[in-house]
């Protein structure tokens, strides 16, 4: 994972998340390696997406987190929000 952490704009995360019985994933938290855990309010919209600042292909959940609205990235194996 060092490799991946070379890009600056992609900041990796800890994600814990609910796996729904339709084999969605549903993120209720995060937490990057410095940082405190930050509840995930709510998830507005999930769809395959690239990233636009960070680069990368996988799926995107819009959050909405302390009322502003965040780009949570899913790129196999790896979870991060961008910077």
């Amino acid at each position: 994972m060092s490799a991946l952490r070379r890009n600056p704009q992609k900041i990796y995360v800890k994600v814990r998340a609910d796996h729904m019985p339709d084999g969605s994933t549903r993120p209720l938290m995060f937490r990057s390696e410095d940082g405190p855990a930050v509840r995930i309010d709510r998830v507005t919209d999930v769809r395959e997406a690239p990233s636009l600042k960070a680069g990368g292909q996988g799926v995107r959940y819009t959050c909405l987190v302390q009322g502003r609205t965040l780009y949570l990235f899913h790129d196999e194996p790896y979870w991060f929000v961008e910077d």
